[in-house]
């Protein structure tokens, strides 16, 4: 912090003459002022002319969120709709994040269970069988109209855009199936306090709370707010049930304690954006205008007198129109006093790409993506491309973990719940002990994989990894291509004994000795 000077004026000096001590300690209270003045941050300095327009005040996450939240989801689903770039984005995260859908890999602790080796992975091979099963029918949807795997699109972009989404998990029998199970995805807008009362400390945002912050119960309109319907009612639904199980899964990156709703991703670059779109279309706008080669009739009248025949065939004398179209080689007479005028708007224009870059760059930057990724541009060398890849798949390896949590693996241990009660899955001491049903519930989520610049080298660089102990063949799997290395070496088992059985195996195998033995021969040569 700087050290104030102090210049003692003609008053500090009549003190100082007449009663030094008294002199000193005037002194001293100036310095300690002129301290509190200086010290501190110059960002919190709101009199200096850079930061009059900063004077903000502190407020709770609901008091800073919730009263913005419905325009801002409003506004950030329309940018979705009709703004390439935020459209592009959002599709650039879904499909690196969820791709068609995560898939789950049963990963029990067998230890703690006490199951052998065997034992454990016909477990798992069954509670996987059983999930896909519920999984891959619609009869999983409470709307009966997508599968488990799209429901994650829904509830992913929902969640990103939207800020939130939520899912209930009724029970509803059905024929075809013997699982009970359905969810059951609620929009964000339905979510609110009973009859649009004011926010307090008990409930806000329409999410009820105990004393210590935790939901308790969810209200939700019964139809949305935004549709077709003049009237509403309001359901409470408790978070919890009488056993402890979820009935309500609120899908939000929460940021700030005691936040009760989440906030678009979208939010901070919203006003950004929207220039930005406005911009491009302005620019397109003034290209096509260009191209058309717009001319304009300027006549002392204001209207158009052309000697020309109208659309009926008759004198089009003293004709007024707002719009005239030229054809190939037209030569038109003009009135006396008329004179032609062409727009020349200067399109399409040279700055406009290197600075929709810079613009775009911070944009990507607010999301996570690097510029390379949201503009699907990998123009730069290896080392760059390679580079913008890897930081972009760390936020979509984030996203994806956080998704799994808050949506995937509660689903599937609701899933694994059912098929215990209805028998369909032995599992000794899951209902009873909550540790045990968490050893028996353990599973990882496989989605898309990262890809790859260099196949060759990446491969090699994971044969490497594996080789030293660094990774696991079933971590490289996943990693490469995004699948199961047990379901990788059963299929290979198979497929080696049936080019054994057809003689292919031989016959590729003495191929490549020979091939080898060449290279061999031509390295000693």
């Amino acid at each position: 912090m700087r050290k104030p000077i102090v210049t003692p004026n003609i008053i500090d000096k009549a003190f100082m003459f007449m009663a030094p001590q008294w002199g000193m300690s005037r002194i001293q209270s100036r310095i300690k002022y002129e301290s509190l003045a200086m010290g501190g941050y110059i960002g919190a300095d709101t009199s200096r002319r850079s930061m009059r327009s900063a004077n903000t005040t502190i407020g709770s996450s609901d008091t800073d969120d919730l009263p913005s939240l419905e325009k801002l989801r409003a506004i950030a689903r329309d940018m979705y709709r009709n703004a390439p770039i935020v459209h592009g984005a959002g599709d650039t995260i879904r499909f690196n994040v969820i791709g068609s859908g995560l898939t789950v890999q049963s990963d029990i602790d067998r230890e703690f269970l006490g199951m052998d080796e065997e034992s454990a992975r016909k477990w798992e091979q069954n509670a996987e069988r059983l999930f896909r099963f519920w999984a891959d029918s619609e009869n999983s949807d409470a709307e009966r109209t997508s599968n488990f795997y799209e429901m994650q699109t829904i509830a992913l972009m929902g969640a990103l855009i939207s800020g939130d989404m939520f899912a209930a998990l009724p029970y509803i029998k059905r024929e075809g199936t013997p699982f009970s199970l359905v969810v059951q995805l609620i929009e964000a807008d339905r979510c609110s306090n009973p009859n649009s009362a004011m926010d307090n400390d008990k409930i806000a945002g329409g999410v009820e709370v105990d004393a210590l912050g935790a939901p308790t119960h969810y209200h939700f309109t019964k139809y949305h707010p935004g549709g077709l319907r003049l009237s509403n009612e309001w359901k409470r639904i408790p978070a919890f049930g009488s056993s402890g199980r979820r009935n309500i899964l609120h899908v939000f990156e929460k940021l700030r304690p005691g936040q009760k709703r989440g906030v678009s991703i979208l939010a901070p670059i919203i006003e950004p954006l929207k220039q930005f779109t406005d911009y491009t279309h302005a620019e397109l706008t003034a290209a096509v205008v260009s191209g058309l080669f717009t001319v304009f009739i300027e006549s002392e009248s204001g209207g158009v007198n052309l000697d020309m025949e109208d659309e009926n065939g008759g004198s089009g004398s003293n004709v007024d129109a707002d719009e005239l179209n030229l054809s190939a080689g037209a030569i038109l007479g003009l009135a006396p006093g008329e004179k032609v005028t062409t727009a020349n708007p200067n399109r399409p224009n040279t700055a406009f790409d290197p600075f929709t870059q810079a613009i775009l760059k911070q944009i990507g930057a607010a999301l996570n993506i690097p510029y390379e990724v949201l503009m699907k541009h990998f123009s730069s060398s290896y080392s760059a491309s390679r580079a913008a890849l890897l930081e972009a798949w760390k936020m979509f390896r984030a996203r994806r973990t956080w998704f799994a949590k808050k949506f995937c693996q509660p689903i599937y241990e609701a899933v694994l719940t059912e098929a215990v009660l209805i028998g369909r899955l032995d599992a000794p001491g899951f209902l009873e002990d909550p540790m045990i049903r968490r050893a028996y519930c353990q599973a990882s989520w496989k989605g898309p994989a990262q890809g790859q610049l260099n196949p060759v080298n990446e491969t090699k660089a994971a044969d490497m990894r594996v080789e030293s102990g660094y990774s696991t063949r079933a971590a490289e799997a996943a990693e490469m291509n995004g699948s199961d290395f047990d379901q990788n070496i059963k299929r290979a088992t198979v497929e080696t004994r049936q080019m054994k059985d057809s003689g292919l195996y031989e016959i590729k195998y003495t191929t490549a000795a020979i091939e080898q033995a060449k290279i061999d021969q031509g390295n000693e040569q």
